[in-house]
């Protein structure tokens, strides 16, 4: 049965036979999404082909947020061993089209962080849905190495060498250790503007749809905040930055800010990193290059996590095996 049929069978099953549904979005992994729309009606269609998508997470990270009261799109039907969900559609407001269209970003990261803060305030405990997976030391280094396997290659021609690739992981050896002075909680991964969405009729930190959240772990309270406020697909005032930084430190006097600065420089540096070899990846292996030119970005944010004292060991790595002339859009293999 090809695909179309099956999603046109799963629609039926779920009470929306021949309804209208249009490509609404696809992303850098193997999931797309359609609206589905009836008259007065409409929901999202989450298409995760099963041999390259568990959806499974995705319905255990939505059902924990919303018994927290956050909006993550409610589930109105879903067949996991064909790969479908069915979505409340929360709407097309995200917090970047919404800048975009002019709006001012300080209350839209205003209540960015206060979702945060509200979802750091649960002990981990009771944060953290069973099977979710842990954000440890080896999992964030395998993330990094992303930068060696598919990167550097790419802007130098040639596999990376053993010793480069061990003072790599001696590098984020010393540094990992480092990050982890504040508290653990539930790490959405990959929250930021684009994945955040403004639900009019709704109050408080509930007027923040919530999107991409399937690769949840259990990690670092810092981790998030640096994906939303070091964005490698969007520039972030300064002064963002500074007013997001006091609002989350004023909710938990008991946090020390120098460890969490700390931390936010570590789990940056170790995130664009890691974004520097998916962008490459997406390209090389997936032949999606729309990414790319937020590189130069990536490296203005590296840089200046890697200028940061505690990053020293990084810095001179940086230096020493991807001096600034290979800090480039990778170009295309064979030069083509």
């Amino acid at each position: 049965m090809s695909r179309t049929s099956q999603i046109e069978d799963f629609l039926a099953s779920a009470g929306w036979p021949g309804a209208d549904h249009v490509t609404l979005a696809a992303d850098a992994s193997f999931r797309r999404y359609e609206r589905v729309t009836r008259p007065g009606e409409r929901a999202v269609l989450m298409d995760a082909p099963p041999d390259r998508e568990d959806i499974r997470p995705f319905i255990r990270i939505a059902s924990q947020l919303s018994a927290m009261g956050f909006s993550a799109p409610r589930l109105l039907a879903e067949d996991t061993g064909a790969g479908f969900l069915l979505l409340e559609d929360l709407g097309d407001a995200t917090f970047s089209r919404l800048m975009d269209a002019g709006e001012k970003a300080l209350p839209l990261y205003e209540l960015a962080t206060d979702v945060l803060i509200d979802l750091h305030r649960a002990p981990a405990a009771d944060a953290v849905p069973r099977g979710t997976p842990v954000y440890d030391d080896a999992l964030l280094l395998t993330e990094a190495l992303l930068l060696t396997e598919w990167y550097l290659p790419a802007v130098s021609g040639q596999s990376a060498t053993e010793a480069a690739v061990a003072a790599y992981r001696d590098v984020w050896a010393e540094l990992l250790p480092r990050a982890r002075h504040v508290p653990d909680t539930l790490v959405l991964r990959d929250f930021h503007v684009d994945n955040l969405m403004r639900i009019a009729e709704r109050e408080g930190t509930a007027a923040c749809g919530l999107l991409d959240f399937q690769d949840a772990v259990e990690g670092p309270v810092s981790y998030d905040f640096v994906s939303l406020l070091e964005d490698a697909r969007r520039d972030v005032d300064d002064g963002v930055r500074a007013a997001s930084r006091d609002r989350y430190l004023a909710a938990f006097p008991g946090l020390d800010p120098d460890a969490f600065d700390i931390s936010c420089v570590i789990l940056g540096a170790q995130r664009h990193c890691k974004v520097l070899g998916i962008f490459t990846r997406l390209r090389d292996r997936d032949g999606k290059d729309d990414y790319l030119h937020h590189v130069p970005r990536l490296w203005r944010l590296l840089e200046r996590a890697a200028a940061h004292p505690s990053l020293a060991p990084l810095k001179h790595w940086l230096d020493t095996y991807i001096p600034a002339e290979m800090r480039i859009v990778p170009p295309a293999p064979g030069g083509a």
